[in-house]
């Protein structure tokens, strides 16, 4: 190429500018090829890389947040593939948590309940817990495996209110963008790491009715076991005693020569404890059933508290934030904000459960059901609703 350069500093024509250029684009081929040969996993990340810088001087529109947006989108990114990738870890100990309880409840707790409690009180616990553990056991299944829903993406003449930058596909009314799942759900509420799925418009109430039952259950256990916790840590408590108050001083080496054992007694046994391994393990399994419960009961009882009062409103998670916003904006401005999507509290429970008759309360709240959600997610009624929406 430098030969080329002389030439043409020697001799000025066309055909030598042609030539040139023809080098120099052969040139920037064989750099292409090179980069080519490069791993894709470094391609894509040195496009990425490319994308993000350029991204903040894209135009004159880039304001403080799509500049911290594009500042931190590795740090995002980093959080919604580990979230994703443990998914199934939290889904598993959820799993194993809930069986170790189960487990316990049948071979330590209920030997115990038939044999000190009454037939009416047996009967009554038998009952609930296991009405309880099927509750739990259902809508935990089905919050999980159900699909939260999506918006399609084929073209529709239904209404929307804008485009997902992400999927660039229209967005529905309370649609939102989840980045752990890579796609937009129709009135998202948040992504659950402990079901591995987004809680969106087809398993809110299988969500909400999972909080609900584990609360209970674990304020049940929490609340019959307290005597059994109690009785069970006095004993601990009581076996390290007697482990540390052992009777008697084993005598070895220079105690047979010196004439400390009676007698043809050449060795020293001491006396067994007054309790077996199985005690011990019993009185342990029950403390750890009580705590845990406990904790998990504070726990989940005040997010289960949250997502009621949310639901009270007609909110979600997300909603939330934003109605916050907007009730500040419109009160600078001397206006008063309403939520589109409350239509009471009432009204809002019943299309939260799907309620359309009184018997539903009992049958589609209380006992387990797959029924549907009221609407189908892609279009709401966006205005206040005095009048019964689901007469019952």
């Amino acid at each position: 190429m430098v030969s080329v350069y002389y030439k043409c500093r020697m001799r000025w024509c066309p055909s030598s500018v042609l030539h040139l250029l023809r080098c120099l684009r052969s040139r920037s081929c064989c750099r292409r090829g090179r980069n080519n040969r490069l791993p894709p996993w470094i391609r894509d990340t040195w496009a990425y890389m490319t994308v993000l810088a350029r991204s903040l001087y894209f135009n004159s529109l880039t304001d403080s947040d799509v500049v911290f947006d594009s500042i931190f989108e590795p740090v995002f990114w980093t959080v919604d593939y580990v979230t994703r990738w443990f998914g199934m870890v939290f889904v598993c100990l959820v799993v194993l948590l809930t069986s170790s309880i189960v487990v316990i409840a049948y071979v330590v707790l209920l030997p115990l309940v038939l044999n000190t409690y009454s037939p009416a009180w047996i009967a009554w616990h038998v009952c609930y817990g296991h009405w309880n553990l099927i509750m739990i056991a259902f809508h935990y299944y089905k919050a999980a495996k159900t699909c939260p829903g999506y918006p399609p993406t084929e073209k529709n003449d239904r209404p929307f209110v804008s485009v997902c930058k992400k999927c660039i596909i229209p967005k529905p009314a309370r649609t939102h963008h989840c980045g752990i799942c890579n796609r937009c759900i129709l009135k998202m509420d948040h992504h659950c790491p402990w079901l591995n799925n987004c809680v969106g418009h087809l398993n809110h109430r299988y969500f909400f009715s999972f909080c609900l039952f584990m609360t209970l259950g674990c304020v049940y256990c929490s609340i019959s076991g307290r005597n059994l916790f109690l009785d069970a840590y006095n004993a601990i408590e009581r076996f390290k005693h007697l482990d540390m108050e052992k009777p008697g001083i084993p005598v070895t080496g220079m105690g047979l020569l010196i004439g400390l054992f009676p007698p043809g007694q050449a060795s020293y046994q001491t006396p067994a404890p007054p309790y077996t391994f199985k005690d011990k393990m019993i009185n342990k399994s029950i403390i750890y059933m009580w705590v845990l419960t406990s904790t998990v009961g504070v726990a989940l009882g005040a997010l289960t508290i949250w997502h009621a009062v949310l639901i009270s409103r007609g909110e979600t998670s997300i909603e939330r934030h934003i109605n916050s916003k907007e009730t500040k904006r419109m009160a600078k401005q001397g206006r008063v904000y309403r939520n589109p999507f409350s239509y009471g509290r009432l009204n809002n429970w019943k299309i939260f459960f799907g309620v359309e008759k009184r018997s539903h309360w009992v049958t589609r709240v209380l006992l387990p059901s797959g029924h549907a959600p009221h609407g189908d997610g892609l279009t709401w009624e966006a205005h206040q609703v005095k009048k019964d929406l689901i007469p019952v």
